[in-house]
């Protein structure tokens, strides 16, 4: 017994020795570098962010924002939140990519080789930022993607903090326009699949969110001089050819993921009735591009859209009286982007600070270039007589039509319909069919379950904050 301990006591140091003896060359990976090269870091947040966000945007979003509805899986379209299904879970996106993202950022600061990704990296930061706040209200962000450092349960901050605090979404938009002026050196910006290395585009980008969240602040406080000073610089998105886009393809796998689903899963979106009465009012062109005829129509020209939200136990629906979304979005998402801002968003946007008297300009004018823009942008040829009769500014109320326009426009990215609905109060959504929600309209997206598993006490703070995780808790910039 006594040999049998020492042979394998001999074992065990043999093999300690063998495995400590030239540890760092045995255990490590050639095929894995190192350190990341920001320029695929950056290509893949983009392109991932804006893959996985254009989807969520069109399975939740679109019906939050009620351009489409849900046939059945549906419980998020009655306005059960923490009931995610096709789509309706965008927080793990959203952290996914800012920790990728703050990467690259931290590269660009530590060294000088990469000095040019500095701006874009502070940009995107501030476009998903402000995104996943204006979802959620307060949520983990300047302790967050500090786990190296040992924080691995960061605090919620409010979202008055997150817009205007130091290395907040406005300062970040100010320090990536300062650092891309500043930036002199030879070295390119690579992976990028928005402006394909175009610093200029970057700042006019930059400059459209700034209007953007600008306006979403605008509540809150005076935004005035700020928005007029942008205005008169001109220095932002002004046609569709300087878009913050990158296009997918026809086919898998970089193709719109809504024409990878089953074709069951596909044909559980139709055209809601807000979507259909409002293109039906404007007599929009654009009904034959997002949306297709109803398959019992006679003529082939008949589109008709359902009330959000119906019980799928209690209501049968035949799904041959109701209008599918268009091929653009299964069949031919060739012609489809993932849309980060456009020249479409900001012309409504300078429009709507027009008619709400924040800058001194010719609304009809911005409202006139948003609509075109928007038609280009779809590829539907703008009718002679539209902006003269149904789509004229002064055809009702001009403020709606406005925020009404940039809806319909907005369609590839349905959670902003909602969170401009939300500030707005336009276009006006309906009460759904069969609500789980009180018949009210949600304010804010849910905390995720995973959140009260891993971060509790922080979650439980935001929870009690929002009276329990409640979806009817306004955020800070929708407060009256």
């Amino acid at each position: 017994m006594k040999t049998m301990k020492k042979i394998y006591s001999l074992m065990l140091l043999l093999v300690a020795g063998g495995c400590t003896q030239d540890f760092e060359e045995i255990n490590t990976n050639p095929n894995s570098p190192v350190s990341v090269q920001p320029s695929l870091l950056l290509r893949q947040v983009i392109y991932d962010y804006g893959e996985q966000m254009s989807y969520e945007g069109f399975t939740a979003g679109n019906l939050l924002g009620q351009y489409t509805t849900a046939l059945d899986f549906n419980l998020f379209d009655r306005h059960n939140l923490k009931s995610p299904q096709l789509g309706g879970n965008p927080w793990p996106i959203f952290y996914k990519n800012l920790r990728d993202n703050e990467i690259i950022l931290n590269l660009s600061q530590e060294s000088p080789s990469f000095k040019v990704y500095e701006g874009p990296a502070r940009i995107l930061k501030a476009y998903m930022s402000a995104a996943l706040t204006d979802l959620f209200g307060d949520v983990p962000y300047f302790e967050a993607f500090k786990g190296d450092k040992g924080t691995v349960t960061p605090v919620y901050d409010s979202q008055e903090s997150i817009y205007m605090d130091d290395n907040g979404i406005l300062d970040n938009l100010t320090k990536g326009i300062s650092a891309i002026q500043a930036y002199d050196g030879v070295i390119s910006l690579e992976g990028d699949i928005l402006f394909e290395g175009d610093l200029e585009g970057w700042v006019r980008f930059a400059n459209s969110l700034r209007i953007k969240y600008l306006m979403r602040i605008s509540n809150k406080m005076d935004v005035a001089t700020e928005l007029q000073t942008l205005f008169n610089d001109a220095n932002y998105i002004q046609d569709n050819s300087q878009n913050a886009v990158f296009d997918f393809t026809g086919g898998a796998p970089n193709n719109f993921r809504l024409a990878r689903l089953r074709i069951g899963d596909f044909n559980n979106f139709v055209m809601s009735e807000t979507m259909d009465e409002i293109l039906t009012d404007f007599e929009d062109p654009r009904i034959s591009k997002l949306f297709r005829p109803i398959s019992n129509s006679d003529t082939g020209e008949e589109y008709n859209g359902l009330l959000n939200g119906i019980d799928a136990s209690s209501t049968p629906v035949n799904l041959s009286d109701y209008s599918l979304v268009g091929t653009i979005f299964r069949e031919n998402t060739g012609v489809l982007d993932a849309n980060f801002m456009t020249s479409m968003e900001t012309h409504f946007l300078l429009a709507e600070a027009a008619q709400k008297g924040f800058i001194t300009a010719d609304v009809n004018q911005l409202y006139e270039t948003g609509v075109a823009e928007a038609c280009a942008y779809w590829q539907v040829e703008l009718p002679s007589g539209y902006l003269t009769g149904p789509g004229a500014l002064e055809n009702g109320d001009p403020l709606e039509n406005i925020l009404s326009q940039k809806w319909i426009a907005n369609m590839i990215n349905g959670y902003e319909g909602w969170i401009e609905y939300r500030r707005t109060g336009y276009p006006q959504l309906k009460t759904i069919s069969a609500s789980l929600n009180n018949d009210l309209i949600p304010v804010r997206m849910p905390y995720p379950a995973e959140e009260e598993a891993l971060n509790n006490s922080n979650y439980t703070k935001a929870a009690e904050n929002t009276d329990g995780n409640s979806i009817n808790v306004n955020v800070w910039w929708d407060e009256e």
